[in-house]
C-alpha cells in the first residue's frame, strides 16, 4: 500500500481558496500574486546546484518576400531513419484515444480543462515528465526535473489565459531515499516560484518492488483561474493572423523515447560534448523546460492574443491546429528562428525525416501565440535578448500545417 510521507498542507489549502474567493469578488491580480508568491514544501530544502545552459540572444528575423514551400505536414519518415513509433510511441494511437474519450465526455481535447465558477473558470492540467526520468537517473541531475514537472502542467493551463493558482505533485518510488526526494521536490518548488503559484501539497508513495532501485516516478497537476470574458479559445482566429514563437531551452519533456533510441544507436556517452553546443549531451538533454507563464500572461494583457499552443508531444504538426477553427491552417517559415544544436544532433544521428522531427519535437519553439497583425508588431518591437520572440508564420485558409523556407 502506498504510504503518505507528506501531510496535507491545510493552512495553504484554506489560504489559496480564500484568495480565489477574493479574486472572484473583485480582488486585484496584485493581491493574488502576493498570496501565491511563496510556494511551500513539507521538506526543508538545502541549497542545491542547478543546471544552467546558456542560450544565445535571438535576433528578430523580418519577413522576406520570396518563399519556397519545402514540405507539407506529414507523419512519415522518408529518410528511412528512426521514428517516434519505432521508439515505442504511437502519436496516432494517442490521438485516436482522445477522440474516443471525447465521445464519452464531450469538450475534452484542449490543453487544459475548464470548470465554471461564478464569472470565472478554473482551468486544470495534469502531466508527468515521461522517460526524461531515465536520463535523470543516468546523469544524476535531479534538481531540475521538478521544474519540468510543473512546467508541463502550468504551460498547458496558461494557453487559456489562466493564471496558475496551485500545484500538487505525486512522487513514487520502491524505497524512499529522502535526500534524493528532497532534491526532486526542490525543483518542484523552483518551478512553482517561476510560475507564481503555490505548492499546495503532494503525495509520496513508497511501493516496494514496483520500481527499480534508485528510480522514481513523478506526476502532478495544476489549477488556475481566468475570467470567462477573458478566456483564450481560438474561436476568433482568422486567415492573416500571425504566429509568434517563444523559444524553448531544448527538448523540454517530450520525445525522450526517441531521444534515448538515438542515443543508444549513436555510441555516444551523455558526457560527450554536444557538437556546436558548448555543453555535454547530458546537460543539453536535461535542460529544464521553460515555464512561459509570466511571459505569456504579460503578452495576453497587452491584447490581440487569439490562441495559444503549447508545443509538446505532436510538435508543430499536431499542436498548432488544435487552437484553430475549422477550415484554417498555418504556414510556418522554418528559417525564422535558430534551431538549437541538440535537435540537429538528434536528426543527423537518427537520420530522422524533417516531418518526423516537426511532429515529435518543439524544434526550439516551446509556445506559439496566434495574434493579430497589429499585436505582432508590438510584440516583435518590444522583444529583446532576455524575452525573445519570433514571427514564425501566419494563419491561412485550408487545413493542417505546411512549411516553407524564405529566401532573400
Amino acid at each position: 500500500m502506498a504510504t503518505s510521507f507528506r501531510a496535507n498542507l491545510d493552512a495553504q489549502y484554506r489560504a489559496i481558496f480564500t484568495t480565489a474567493k477574493q479574486q472572484l469578488a473583485g480582488a486585484s491580480c496584485c493581491e493574488h500574486s502576493k498570496a501565491c508568491s511563496k510556494p511551500t514544501s513539507s521538506f526543508q530544502s538545502k541549497k542545491l546546484p542547478s543546471l544552467s545552459v546558456a542560450r544565445k540572444d535571438v535576433e528578430l528575423k523580418r519577413v522576406r518576400t520570396k518563399r519556397q514551400v519545402i514540405s507539407m505536414s506529414s507523419g512519415g519518415n522518408e529518410s528511412g531513419g528512426l521514428t517516434y513509433k519505432d521508439a515505442g510511441v504511437d502519436i496516432d494511437a494517442g490521438s485516436e484515444l482522445v477522440r474516443r474519450i471525447a465521445k464519452m465526455a464531450p469538450g475534452i481535447g484542449g490543453f487544459g480543462g475548464l470548470y465554471p465558477l461564478g464569472d470565472s473558470y478554473l482551468v486544470a492540467g495534469t502531466d508527468g515528465v515521461g522517460t526524461k526520468l531515465k536520463l535523470a537517473f543516468e546523469t544524476g541531475i535531479h534538481e531540475t526535473i521538478g521544474i519540468d514537472l510543473v512546467a508541463m502542467s502550468v504551460n498547458d493551463i496558461v494557453t487559456s489565459g489562466a493564471k496558475p493558482l496551485f500545484f500538487l505533485d505525486y512522487f513514487a518510488t520502491s524505497c524512499l531515499d529522502v535526500d534524493l526526494a528532497e532534491r526532486v521536490i526542490k525543483g518542484i518548488v523552483d518551478g512553482c516560484q517561476q510560475s507564481d503559484c503555490a505548492l499546495l501539497g503532494g503525495e509520496t508513495a513508497e511501493m516496494p518492488g514496483f520500481y527499480a532501485d534508485g528510480e522514481y516516478d513523478l506526476s502532478g497537476f495544476a489549477v488556475g483561474i481566468v475570467k470567462k470574458d477573458s478566456v483564450i479559445d481560438g474561436k476568433n482566429i482568422e486567415a492573416g493572423d500571425v504566429l509568434i514563437g517563444l523559444p524553448s531551452s531544448g527538448v523540454h519533456s517530450n520525445g525522450f523515447s526517441l531521444v534515448r533510441r538515438v542515443l543508444a544507436q549513436s555510441g555516444h556517452s551523455l558526457e560527450d560534448k554536444l557538437p556546436g553546443g558548448g555543453v555535454t549531451l547530458g546537460e543539453a538533454l536535461m535542460a529544464p523546460t521553460v515555464i512561459y507563464v509570466k511571459q505569456v500572461l504579460d503578452l495576453v494583457s497587452e491584447g490581440g492574443v487569439k490562441g495559444i499552443a503549447h508545443i509538446t508531444g505532436g510538435g508543430f504538426t499536431d499542436n498548432i491546429p488544435r487552437v484553430f477553427p475549422e477550415g484554417l491552417g498555418a504556414v510556418i517559415n522554418t528559417n525564422s528562428w535558430t534551431v538549437p544544436p541538440v535537435f540537429r544532433w538528434i536528426q543527423e544521428v537518427g537520420r530522422i525525416d524533417d516531418g518526423e522531427m516537426r511532429r515529435t519535437f518543439n524544434m526550439g519553439i516551446g509556445m506559439v501565440l496566434v495574434v493579430t497583425p497589429e499585436a505582432a508588431l508590438t510584440i516583435l518591437g518590444d522583444a529583446n535578448g532576455t524575452t525573445p520572440a519570433y514571427r514564425i508564420g501566419e494563419v491561412v485558409r485550408g487545413k493542417g500545417i505546411s512549411y516553407q523556407w524564405e529566401t532573400a
